[in-house]
Formats: structure tokens, sequence, C-alpha cells
């Protein structure tokens, strides 16, 4: 039986071990704009059945409550929270931010559409715009390599002032996805996330609509991360690993105490 806790032990040590990563690449991407933070799940392993609740214990009576032992436990999924970051104001007119719900659409390397919170756009020498690593924004909007100052509005509309003009030249529409269940999106690297069948498909609308949120120009979300209470879960990871690391030594202890004494 001494064995069985040492395993059981293990199970927590390694549980605790894969949440203390978690929490150490949310404190990482503290300062990643439109990053949203990731909670670890767990749940516990099955369980041995000594035995049963509701067993005769005589010919007229029942046992009350069964007899069963857990096994341990183990990470059973890791969730993003999609609260609001705080919009930062930069100033640049390329800086885009969603107050409200939806996600930009990129177009990936390999075709797919990649979605994110992060709205750190600028323009390639054709005038697209793109994040930073060069994926062009979707639907595909250009700038005019003349424009002299570009507007996007809070409903999503990018217009452009041009040298001779009076009026401003609108040259797109940005247009927001989102999820019927986004805790199914696949995070991809470069703060990007990916549908997958449990995410279902994207619904793709102008911001105000669908219920999705408005564009701030001029601004990006930061990071929803909040650092006190990572440290606080870190904490309290930290113990728990503690005390997962003690039950084997104690258990080692008493198996040794065993050993030499009998």
């Amino acid at each position: 039986m001494s064995t069985f806790a040492m395993h059981v032990a293990k199970t927590g040590l390694n549980s605790q071990q894969v949440k203390m990563q978690v929490i150490a690449n949310n404190l990482a991407n503290v300062n990643t704009t439109g990053f949203k933070s990731d909670r670890a799940n767990f749940e516990s392993l099955l369980y041995q059945i000594y035995r049963g609740a509701g067993e005769n214990t005589s010919e007229n009576t029942s046992l009350t409550s069964g007899l069963a032992v857990g096994t341990g436990t183990r990470l059973l999924n890791t969730n993003k929270l999609f609260t609001q970051g705080s919009l930062i104001d930069t100033g640049n007119s390329l800086d885009m931010s969603i107050e409200g719900s939806g996600f930009f659409q990129v177009l990936l390397p390999d075709g797919q559409i990649g979605y994110t919170r992060s709205g750190a756009f600028s323009r390639n020498a054709e005038g697209v715009v793109t994040t930073a690593s060069g994926y062009p924004l979707q639907p595909e909007i250009q700038i005019p390599n003349e424009a002299t100052s570009i507007n996007v509005s809070s409903d999503g509309i990018v217009s452009v002032q041009v040298p001779g003009a009076v009026e401003a030249e609108e040259v797109g529409q940005i247009t927001l996805a989102d999820f019927t269940n986004r805790q199914g999106l696949q995070p991809n690297g470069e703060s990007m996330l990916i549908e997958t069948p449990a995410s279902g498909a994207p619904i793709v609308a102008n911001p105000f609509q669908e219920g999705m949120g408005r564009l701030v120009q001029g601004s990006l979300e930061s990071s929803n991360v909040n650092v006190v209470q990572q440290l606080v879960d870190m904490i309290e990871t930290q113990r728990a690993y503690e005390v997962s690391s003690k039950t084997i030594t104690s258990v080692d202890e008493m198996m040794r105490y065993i050993a030499q004494n009998l």
C-alpha cells in the first residue's frame, strides 16, 4: 500500500510541475500585446473501490458510504481567459485594439486564417496592412503610398487622405471574427489562435454587429495577466509540489522503518 502512495504523490508532482510551466508562460507574456492568460484545470484519476456504497453489512442494513481510494490527479486541460485587457494609447494610426468581443483575422503563411487580439499593424512595401511578422490582415486592405493620413472608424471603415483630394477616400472595411466556443481555439504562437472543430466555424461581422466590439484606433490591448494573482498561484503551486515531495519522503521513511525493524 505504501508504494501506491508514492505513485499517487508522483502524479501530484507531475501535475504541479506542468501548472508551474503554465504560470511561468503567463508571467513571461505579461507585456505581450493581446495575450490572454491560461488557467490549468485538473481532474482526479480512477478510484480503487474496496467497498461500494449500499453494500449489505447485515441482512437489514447497508453501508451509507463506500470505501474508495483515489489514485492521484492529472492535468485535464488549459483554458484561456478572454477577459478584456487594458487599452494603451500609442498614437500610431495603424495600431488598433478591440474593445469588446472579436478577433482580427490574419492570413498565415500556410494558408490558414489566424485570429488575434494583437492589433499592432503596419504597411509592407506594397502598402498592404500586415502584422509585424508580415501576415496580411483579412480582408486585405491596401494603403496608397501617397496617403498623408489614415483613419479607422470605430465600426471598421478605413479611409485615407491623399494630396489634392478634398474628402477622405475609403480603402477598406475591417471585419472581426468570433466563435461560439472560444475555449476550443488552438494557440499557435505569435499571439495567434487557430480554428478547430471544438471552436466551431467563425462568425464574421463588422464591428458593432453580431455582438462584436468596437475598434479603437491608436491604441493596443495589453496582456490581461494579473501579476499578483499569478504570484499567489505560483506560491500555492510550489507548496503543493513540496507537499507531494514530502509525501514521497515520508513513505520512503516508513518503508525503511519496516525493513529495519521487522
